[in-house]
């Protein structure tokens, strides 16, 4: 079989946002460019791409529900309202309500198993990304991989915890969970059924006999340790790739001239949806160090520029921090990268990140916290400085040395542009995962 012979969906939450979804919408988009049949099947439908179809739960749920909960969705937003539109969703679906009341969160979500009748053709892979996002039951997996070879890529420890897409220091999804500290922390529950969502999830995975795929040695790791990797048919580590067109050094001064930035100033620039928001992006890490950075480069001309969040900016001493809201159009966000002179990422729980990737092409020194998968893309004092996840001090030394030292700056820049062009370009990873199909679909027609 030929690349442009195959026959391919991909699953995902979204169809076009940041991280994993962008990873789906990214090889999709160049799956069809190589001649494959390429379908993309999300949550939620944003374009009128007619290859992407959009998974519809309740259509396969009893009229009655779905009259009920059109029911519940009218009601006004006010507070007066909560109990009734509490009530008419528990008789729309009372299994359903019980298990988010006890913290139950792979519920039932029935269009999961029809997936390859959607597709017009007969599939030869289904391509399964991010299955958070209340729409997809894992329980469905065996069936799926029966009808067609079935890839599960992991873009967090979701599959691997009781309920959190990072565990961070706690070590419990090592034994299964339970007793959970972290109820809140994303994808949080209502109350402690991170046991039983552990063992749903393991129990759904060792069954199955998909293919498990992770885009960092650090996550696949996690796969092997919880004892998960070993019941796959075949696990393999693909890096994520970025487009190196887009994302390549450029004019400084003219990124800067078109962004209304300042011509005279050294930009340290950091991005994270949420930016301030987000728990796993390590910002009050970033906040922490802003007071020993500042003050070791007063009277140097200084803007941290927060791209991710809408916020009012401030002065820490000498330097500005700056605030810009998310920024979807990958043209401005390779001419922010373009801008800048130095990229900060004190994340504190991390994959394998595709910011931190576009950096690194676009030529921006890093300086990068050890967590995750993050020293698997920054080479530690090559293509920049590893520091240790949380240490606010360190991430401080190790930005004021590359602010004083431009020369090292250009140096760590150059070598990350050759390191990325060499590993983590969006072809690399197409590749990689069209080399797999092809695989897998010739030792299927051998068996």
């Amino acid at each position: 079989m030929k690349v442009a012979d195959l026959h391919v969906a991909q699953v995902s939450p979204r169809e076009v946002s940041a991280g994993a979804e962008k990873v789906a919408h990214q090889l999709h988009r160049h799956y069809t460019a190589r001649g494959v049949d390429s379908w993309l099947v999300v949550a939620e439908k944003q374009t009128d791409d007619s290859k992407v179809i959009e998974l519809s739960n309740d259509s396969y749920r009893p009229a009655w529900t779905r009259a009920l909960w059109r029911a519940a969705e009218g009601l006004p937003g006010s507070r007066g309202y909560h109990l009734l539109d509490r009530a008419l969703r528990t008789v729309a679906d009372p299994i359903r309500m019980l298990q988010i009341q006890r913290g139950i969160e792979t519920i039932s979500y029935p269009a999961s198993a029809r997936i390859p009748q959607l597709i017009p053709a007969p599939l030869d892979i289904l391509h399964l990304h991010n299955l958070h996002g209340d729409y997809f039951d894992l329980r469905a997996l065996s069936a799926l991989n029966a009808l067609v070879p079935t890839i599960y890529t992991l873009h967090d420890a979701w599959p691997l915890t009781g309920h959190c897409a990072y565990p961070m220091q706690c070590e419990k999804w090592r034994t299964g969970c339970g007793d959970c500290e972290y109820l809140d922390r994303y994808v949080g529950i209502r109350r402690d059924g991170s046991a039983q969502n552990a063992r749903i999830k393991r129990k759904a995975l060792t069954e199955s006999g998909v293919r498990l795929a992770a885009p960092s040695r650090w996550l696949m790791n996690m796969a092997e340790e919880s004892g998960i990797a070993g019941h796959c048919a075949e696990t393999r580590v693909i890096p994520n790739g970025v487009d190196t067109t887009v994302f390549s050094p450029g004019d400084k001064t003219a990124a800067r001239t078109q962004l209304g930035l300042p011509t005279d100033a050294t930009i340290v620039l950091y991005t994270a949806r949420s930016a301030k928001d987000n728990p796993y992006k390590g910002f009050e890490t970033l906040e922490a160090a802003l007071p020993l950075i500042a003050e070791q480069t007063r009277g140097a001309k200084l803007l941290l520029l927060a791209i991710g969040q809408d916020a009012p900016g401030y002065m820490m001493g000498d330097a500005r921090v700056q605030f810009v809201p998310f920024v979807s159009d990958e043209s401005t966000v390779a001419a922010y990268y373009r801008a800048a002179d130095l990229y900060l990422h004190p994340s504190h729980a991390e994959n394998h990140s595709l910011a931190l990737l576009e950096a690194t092409a676009s030529g921006l020194p890093i300086v990068s916290s050890d967590a995750g998968g993050n020293p698997e893309i920054v080479d530690d004092g090559v293509t920049g400085l590893v520091f240790a996840n949380r240490d606010a001090a360190e991430l401080a030394e190790a930005t004021v040395r590359l602010i004083r030292n431009p020369e090292t700056r250009s140096r760590y820049a150059a070598a990350g542009v050759a390191r990325a062009r060499g590993q983590f370009t969006i072809e690399h990873q197409v590749n990689a995962y069209l080399d797999w199909y092809l695989e897998i679909t010739a030792s299927r027609q051998l068996g």
